[in-house]
């Protein structure tokens, strides 16, 4: 009897678990067995593992072979575990464990020639085997810049299963960590392309100053799209800790680039109004993966013509949006991804969308049926409502709008004062402040909270409607230079939430 042990990461969302991986060779008939719940794909690395060690010039053990994954109970799903299974095998066979190899976890699919594939998730992974203490991490070579990200853990680069061997035998030398450039700077698109739509401007300056969710409607071409991803420019660079998290959700996606995967910019993710709620909030069959939810993480979540998507697509956005984070239970285990992200809607005023609403001919029916896809527990979460008219031609000449720059400075002054107020609370903008606190202790005093006040008591405003307009006269504060809000404050975050309702 011949036992070898090896050690990989099983990904689970932006989680990651150690796995131990164990083979012994007995007398009996020549077969791999293996246990420890693998999926398919799993079950198709012993072909691919064999035939990696023989035309690497290895011998492949004729006797009854057992493959053990652990914890038992765990699933384990892809092709992250080829490289420690192989080298599990040799070890095995050999009779003889390598020291390194007792050290090292080892990611990575191998090519039926022996090469070493890149996988998808190796940043959480390489980020679990780092918080449980794990000295070294070997991954596949186009993986590597992806893993020198994290600090306080040695990472190896292999390109092939002979010379991983030969590393831990002591004989070779694999590829060491390497420096991660930045990322190119990508001149954002300027708020000053935009023509007119003042109070629009202004409603994407409050948006970016507080992170709220804003919603525009108005004629097509007006430039509802264009406000929309002009967001992402007046917003701070990610910290590194945000870095991370953000690129984790990336690299299980597999949207990373290959010599730069570091993300430190608010991505900007824009799904087609027919995508399903799959598509926005993640699933699948096996292990969820992301959905546009959490690829927007830290970002902006864009939903253009809104009223087009399915209602049911809509809806499952409510808990994403108030908690910043989503559990996926599916069949092999249940999957988190964290989901802060800024929500900005967009659509026309009804379906025939002419560029006079003058002109339009559609029936008040329809222009009901049209802006009530979104339902009022959703209409209640976004902060900001802004109904866009059309610009006058004379505005093509004589509008001369604020650049993203400056624009930018408002922007960032207004975040910094948010973060030193909320910092000993464990917040970082006014959006994410919690209720309790904000009836607590940062109430606006005094006539200020009148307006709130007389339209809770009509029934026209929620308490959460309450607690979201105050984020709001905080962000008007912030942006204005001042120490509490006041009356106008108020006032105008409540006109915000109020125009462009059904």
């Amino acid at each position: 009897m011949a036992l070898g042990r090896a050690f990989s990461v099983a990904v689970c969302g932006v989680d990651g678990q150690i796995v131990e991986i164990e083979a012994d060779i007995a007398s009996g008939l020549p077969g791999v067995h293996m246990v420890g719940l693998p999926d398919a794909a799993l079950h198709e690395s012993r072909d691919r593992v064999r035939a990696a060690i023989t035309n690497c010039k290895f011998e492949w053990p004729m006797s009854r072979l057992t493959l053990a994954l652990s914890p038992a109970t765990l699933p384990k799903a892809g092709s992250m575990y080829d490289l420690a299974l192989a080298t599990v095998v040799l070890s095995a066979h050999a009779k003889k464990s390598p020291p390194r190899l007792e050290k090292t976890v080892l990611l990575g699919e191998l090519a039926l020639d022996g090469r070493v594939r890149p996988v998808n998730g190796v940043l959480p992974a390489v980020l679990a085997a780092q918080r449980q203490g794990w000295p070294t991490v070997v991954v596949p070579v186009d993986n590597l810049a992806e893993a020198s990200l994290i600090g306080g853990v040695e990472v190896f680069g292999v390109r092939t299963l002979r010379q991983l061997w030969g590393w831990l035998a002591g004989k070779r030398e694999l590829d060491p960590r390497i420096d991660t450039p930045a990322p190119p700077s990508d001149p954002a698109a300027d708020l000053a392309d935009v023509v007119g739509q003042h109070q629009a401007r202004y409603a994407i300056e409050v948006a970016a100053a507080g992170a709220h969710n804003v919603m525009m409607t108005g004629p097509p071409g007006i430039g509802k799209t264009m406000l929309a991803q002009r967001l992402p420019g007046l917003l701070p660079d990610l910290s590194q800790e945000e870095s991370l998290e953000v690129t984790a959700i990336h690299s299980v996606a597999g949207l990373l680039a290959g010599d730069r995967p570091l993300i430190t910019r608010p991505p900007f993710v824009a799904p087609h109004h027919t995508s399903s709620v799959v598509a926005l909030v993640g699933g699948g069959v096996g292990m969820a993966r992301p959905g546009a939810v959490s690829r927007a993480h830290r970002g902006v979540l864009f939903l253009d013509e809104f009223a087009e998507i399915n209602s049911g697509a809509l809806e499952a956005l409510r808990t994403p949006l108030e908690d910043g984070e989503i559990f996926l239970a599916r069949r092999d285990g249940v999957a988190r991804y964290p989901c802060r992200f800024q929500l900005v809607l967009a659509a026309n005023l009804c379906p025939c969308a002419p560029p006079d609403p003058r002109d339009c001919v559609c029936g008040a029916a329809d222009r009901r049926r049209y802006r009530s896809r979104l339902s009022g527990p959703l209409l209640d979460r976004v902060d900001l409502r802004v109904e866009m008219h059309a610009s006058r031609a004379g505005s093509f000449i004589t509008d001369d709008g604020e650049p993203t720059a400056a624009v930018r400075e408002r922007v960032w002054a207004a975040r910094q004062a948010a973060e030193d107020r909320w910092r000993p609370y464990g917040f970082a903008t006014n959006a994410e402040v919690s209720g309790a606190l904000l009836r607590r202790r940062f109430r606006p005093g005094g006539e200020a909270m009148k307006p709130i006040q007389t339209a809770v008591d009509r029934g026209a405003l929620s308490i959460r409607g309450m607690d979201r307009t105050v984020r709001v006269a905080w962000t008007l504060c912030d942006l204005g230079g001042r120490t509490a809000p006041n009356i106008d404050d108020v006032a105008r975050a409540l006109s915000f939430r109020q125009a462009g309702a059904h």
